[in-house]
């Protein structure tokens, strides 16, 4: 174990555990650096808000509907390799983004290209945090960096993107981010796969098609809701039938002795099933707020995108502050205390966007709230991770890095679906309260599922142990 910790802290480990923050700040990036776009891309490829709310929500949902299969592929085919496929489809996506003639090869490129690369690339990213940091502290620490990085990349996606939009065009930004998978890829040259890869797993086809198709119609259905109200709830209602029948398939194909695509069994850990909940709510908030905050500011105040992005920097030294801390206060306090304290933080955060934007024009007036929902935000998305993926042994990080990235991808679809729906259907004062309202009353689901999580003492030290393996020495 003292090896295993002393290789940890190298630095060929500490360029490894670059590269998986790097691609995760990249990822989170995508999902929010588009917020400050929106004039600027409706204008250039002649659509809408709403089609860019819909380029950006379909991102959102590729990633979490093929998250699981994605993080399926990693046990047969190695987490290196499909981090690293994952790494050149993105970077694909991000050219052909950036050469878009119009909003149909926009949402290939970014929501379908660069939505499968990090269905692909980021479960590994967890499995490899975790499988090298075999100890709480170390991957508290690691996972720290980790998260850190991807909420930076969500709450400093606006500013970097807003930078990039005034001073050169806001297509550059999608070169920014072939370039930054460039950096990935050089500073992963001597990652190493822990585990082997076992070709004879099979993949679970038929539960990857039903898996995805419900999750898709649910989210199409939550879109459909500014338009057709009978559209909405038919595809909500297909959606869910869809998703039991994938829940009925998987059963039966696991009684049967086969392999598929998600044990049953990972929802019997009711630690972890709580943790997914905090998760999925953790970035249905920041996503939701993220895009309800960026498309009022610029098509109801007519900020411009560098003013937009300026604004956000608030959110993003909050995350940056908390996750950073994230280490020293896994040691100070229980996970559980740190999640309770991020939710309540970030509550108050959304309170004070609604309180202060009714009362004020100018710019600082969303800077105290979105502060708090940074510091809140940062504070648990570590602890929430660390919960889930400690939950399981070392052979099962496949399943639960793909089960629980999938989870809070799909609460970031969930976020800029629902508020963006109910902001765009009126993008007035009275709108975008309602939208931070609902993401609000969201945050509390994650809040009392925090207060049901196991109480532990500090440093978070009896969290269920994990046989040890090869990796582990």
């Amino acid at each position: 174990m003292a090896e295993t910790a002393a290789a940890a802290r190298s630095p060929g480990h500490d360029r490894v555990l670059a590269a998986l923050a790097l691609a995760q700040f990249i990822c989170s990036f995508a999902g929010s650096n588009m917020n400050v776009m929106i004039n600027d891309i409706s204008e250039d490829l002649d659509t809408s808000v709403q089609g860019v709310q819909v380029a950006i929500t379909v991102f959102l949902l590729v990633m979490a509907a093929l998250m699981i299969p994605g993080g399926k592929l990693t046990d047969r085919y190695g987490r290196k390799r499909c981090f690293l496929a994952g790494l050149i489809v993105y970077a694909v996506g991000s050219l052909l983004s950036a050469a878009a003639p119009g909003l149909g090869v926009l949402i290939l490129g970014n929501s379908v290209l660069q939505g499968v690369g990090t269905a692909l690339l980021i479960p590994p990213v967890y499995i490899l945090t975790t499988l090298l940091h075999p100890d709480l502290t170390s991957r508290a620490r690691a996972f720290g960096i980790v998260m850190a990085l991807g909420g930076i990349g969500a709450a400093a996606g606006p500013l970097i993107g807003g930078l990039i939009t005034e001073g050169i065009s806001w297509r550059a930004a999608f070169v920014f981010q072939a370039l930054v998978i460039a950096v990935i890829v050089t500073l992963g040259r001597r990652l190493e796969d822990p585990l082997p890869p076992d070709p004879s797993r099979s993949f679970d086809t038929g539960g990857a098609i039903l898996s995805a198709l419900g999750l898709v119609l649910v989210v199409m259905g939550i879109l459909a809701a500014d338009n057709n109200v009978w559209l909405m709830v038919g595809l909500l209602v297909l959606g869910a039938l869809v998703l039991l029948c994938f829940f009925r398939w998987v059963g039966a194909r696991e009684r049967s002795g086969g392999q598929p695509l998600l044990s049953l069994s990972l929802f019997r850990n009711r630690t972890s099933n709580l943790g997914l909940v905090t998760q999925n709510t953790q970035w249905l908030l920041l996503m939701g707020t993220s895009f309800t905050v960026a498309a009022y500011l610029q098509v109801v105040r007519h900020y411009n995108a560098i003013e937009t992005g300026v604004i956000f920097t608030a959110a993003t030294l909050g995350l940056l502050i908390s996750s950073l801390s994230a280490a020293r206060l896994a040691r100070l306090r229980p996970q559980r205390t740190l999640i309770m304290a991020g939710f309540v933080v970030a509550v108050a955060g959304v309170a004070l966007l609604i309180a202060l934007a009714a009362a004020y024009t100018t710019a600082w007036a969303y800077v105290p709230g979105l502060l708090l929902i940074g510091l809140g935000l940062g504070g648990m998305l570590t602890p929430s991770v660390n919960v889930v993926q400690s939950s399981f042994p070392e052979d099962r990080q496949g399943e639960i890095s793909g089960l629980s990235r999938s989870v809070s991808n799909l609460g970031s679809s969930f976020g800029t679906a629902i508020a963006g729906t109910i902001l765009v259907s009126g993008l007035t004062k009275g709108a975008y309260a309602a939208a931070m309202i609902t993401l609000a009353v969201t945050a509390l689901v994650g809040l009392a599922a925090a207060t049901r999580l196991p109480r532990t003492t500090a440093a978070g030290d009896r969290q269920p142990a994990r046989p040890a393996s090869p990796a582990s020495h």
